[in-house]
Parts: structure tokens; sequence; C-alpha cells
């Protein structure tokens, strides 16, 4: 589903997979995430999204003349989970409506999985 933006100059359409990619980006971006999760529904076994496909973590759903954003993701083990879950909805919110100007009404972060480094 698009999000239509109407003005006065014209009609401009925007994908919700490019609000998934941008949002996809700024999350990599922050301190203490390994990247983007998702979880198979067959199996219930979490995977680590690289390149492209980091946007089949994102969901973008349209609320109200707004969007809500919901994530998965996967962290470093050691990390203050909170406070990089705080950064993310910050930084997400932040950057998408710097770049699109739509409002966001939510960002909802959900840690799948702690990476443990050896």
């Amino acid at each position: 589903m698009a999000i239509m933006i109407n003005s006065e100059f014209g009609d401009v359409t925007i994908e919700n997979g490019v609000i998934a990619s941008i949002a996809g980006a700024v999350v990599n971006k922050c301190y203490g995430v390994v990247g983007m999760a998702a979880r198979s529904t067959k199996d219930g076994i979490v995977s680590l999204l690289k390149g492209d496909k980091i946007a089949r973590g994102i969901k973008i759903e349209v609320e109200d003349n707004g969007i809500v954003i919901g994530m998965h993701i996967a962290v470093e083990y050691g990390v203050n989970i909170h406070a990089i879950c705080d950064s993310i909805i910050h930084n997400v919110r932040y950057k998408i409506e710097e770049k699109t100007g739509l409002k966001v009404h939510k960002v909802n972060v959900q840690v799948e999985s702690v990476r443990v480094q050896e």
C-alpha cells in the first residue's frame, strides 16, 4: 500500500518499501544493533537480514494521516536494550519525518534475538 500526499503542486506517492528502506538504513547505523531480524512462520527460527533484505523486518501501517512503523531487530550481547530501543525510536521518527514529510505516530521495536560475539 502506498501513501499519497496531495499538495498545491501535485500528488506524490511514497511506497511502503521506500519508508521501510529508510528506517532499515537508520536502524543499521544505531550502536548495538546487529541487524534486522525476521522470524520464520513455519518453525519460529529467527534469521538475520542483511543487504537489500533489511526492509523485510519492517512493517509500515497508515493510520490517521500518519504512519506506524513496526520493526524486528537483533542486538549485541551486553548492551542496554532499553537505551538502544529509545535511540532507534528517536532516530527513525526524526529521519522519516525529515525525508518524507509524513507524521510518524509510533515506532514499535521488537528485539528478536541477542547476538553473542565469540
